[in-house]
């Protein structure tokens, strides 16, 4: 263990083991004992912390949830919606995915079946803070929007463009890193806003 690492208060490196490794593995995957060792710790300081597997993976994808809504504030203070904080919304969220692709990647990895058992977290977590984007969105959007499932395939699109990226014509995945790519998908995400919201 490196002294800047023991710096770090136990709760943390806990959390950003937890975080990497259920983004990796996924629930099933990351155990226990894993999240310890990647911590620098033993199973029981992970358990006084932060409590058993369920308690960690609530605790990590809390912590995520709050870490977007945290991003994206800011923008969605805006008194009066214009389309353009519509585009301003969707950066911020494409720069915070880009940012953080392990907290998309956990996003992704729960909405294909992850964790089942844990049922809160979309009530508490996730529908309040799309009902808000939702509710922004209404300003701005025309008559034809479907303003709910724009905002998700908004949602959709920037998570598969950031772990799953674009093929270039070798074969090989241009993704958030790669900033020709990131410029054009930003391009696009922006027509895509437009479409979707009937601007």
């Amino acid at each position: 263990m490196t002294s800047s690492a023991s710096k770090v208060p136990a709760v943390e490196r806990i959390l950003d083991a937890a975080t990497r490794l259920f983004a990796e593995k996924g629930f099933a995957g990351a155990s226990t004992r894993l999240i310890a060792e990647t911590a620098g710790l033993n199973i029981a300081t992970v358990n006084y912390h932060v409590g058993g597997k369920r308690d960690l993976y609530l605790a990590v994808m809390e912590r995520a949830a709050d870490r977007e809504r945290h991003a994206l504030e800011e923008v969605m203070r805006a008194s009066a919606p214009t389309a353009e904080d519509a585009h301003r919304l969707a950066d911020r969220y494409l720069d915070f995915c880009v940012e953080h692709p392990e907290i998309a990647a956990l996003w992704l990895r729960r909405w294909l079946s992850d964790a089942e058992d844990v049922t809160s977290l979309e009530a508490e977590r996730v529908r309040p803070l799309v009902a808000r984007i939702v509710d922004l969105a209404q300003h701005v959007a025309g008559p034809e929007a479907d303003v709910e499932y724009a905002v998700w395939s908004v949602i959709w699109c920037v998570h598969g463009f950031v772990r799953g990226g674009v093929l270039d014509d070798r074969g090989a995945r241009r993704r958030g890193d790669d900033q020709p790519a990131l410029q054009r998908f930003r391009r696009t995400l922006h027509h895509l806003v437009d479409g979707l919201l009937d601007l």
